[in-house]
């Protein structure tokens, strides 16, 4: 199967005494098929996973199998900058049914080059399933540079990576691109890409949607979300995105610490930019 090209990287709900709101969870999940999602990623940076238990995690990964819509596809975020705690999370989540992996580039212990590409080749030796490798710079320290990922994707299994950092976008052989920053989006489609792996689709999905199936409008289309993405980037994710979906109706809950609830101020820049796209 094909992963899609829009695959939101849902939140995780918590109800008002800090546990996962599954109820919520699987509320959501429908709104985000409906709405232009063709997977979702469950247990990422925004779906808060640092914050979370293995019960918790894994929990979350078979509920996301169980009730997606048949053709929709479920890529686990499992990755850890633990390699044994890596493969132990991907090879569960497989085992639960998900479609494909996403991994993180190690983070704090910070590898060199030949660390990287052992950590990799024991993640995709714990799956029979596709790995998207995350290579986000600004949370994790290092950069997977582009021939570093080339050399990535002749590990068997290392089909993708989702590309969040913003300069090193090109196309790279061996591997499938998907945006791993919402303003990406556009252009890894313009350049044949995958799609992306994205937050604003929380609350713009059907726009989102219609930049893939309309490519002469998706210039048009991507400079008017572009007041949504700014907002969502007004502080740290899932911020941002948490205080949009409450504005529109979606009780998703707070945020586990260290992470905060959005203030005044961040939730009025957030309110602003959905009642400009006609969203209130």
């Amino acid at each position: 199967m094909t992963l899609g090209a829009v695959l939101t990287a849902i939140v995780t709900p918590f109800a008002p005494d800090g546990s996962v709101d599954e109820k919520a969870f699987v509320d959501l999940m429908g709104h985000l098929y409906a709405n232009g999602s063709d997977g979702l990623v469950v247990c990422g940076t925004t779906g808060e996973a640092s914050t979370l238990s293995t019960e918790e995690h894994l929990r979350l990964v078979e509920l996301a199998v169980e009730h997606r819509p048949a053709g929709a596809s479920i890529v686990a975020s499992t990755g850890s900058n633990d390699t044994r705690h890596a493969c132990e999370m991907t090879e569960r989540a497989t085992a639960l049914g998900a479609d494909a992996i996403l991994s993180v580039t190690p983070y704090y212990n910070k590898p060199n080059r030949r660390g990287v590409l052992a950590h990799f080749g024991e993640v995709a030796r714990a799956t029979d399933k596709p790995v998207v490798l995350y290579n986000i710079p600004s949370r994790v320290v290092i950069d997977l540079p582009n021939d570093l990922l080339a050399e990535l994707a002749q590990i068997e299994r290392i089909d993708y990576v989702k590309q969040a950092n913003n300069a090193g976008l090109a196309p790279v052989d061996g591997l499938g691109i998907y945006a791993g920053n919402d303003d990406l989006f556009g252009s890894v489609l313009e350049m044949g890409g995958c799609g992306g792996i994205l937050v604003a689709s929380h609350v713009v999905g059907p726009a989102m949607r219609r930049m893939v199936d309309e490519p002469d409008q998706r210039a048009e289309i991507e400079a008017s979300l572009k007041p949504v993405f700014d907002a969502l980037g007004v502080t740290t994710n899932p911020i941002p995105v948490k205080a949009a979906l409450e504005l529109l109706g979606h009780p998703v809950g707070g945020l586990r610490l260290p992470m905060v609830s959005a203030d005044e101020h961040e939730r009025e820049v957030v309110r602003s930019a959905l009642a400009g796209a006609g969203l209130l």
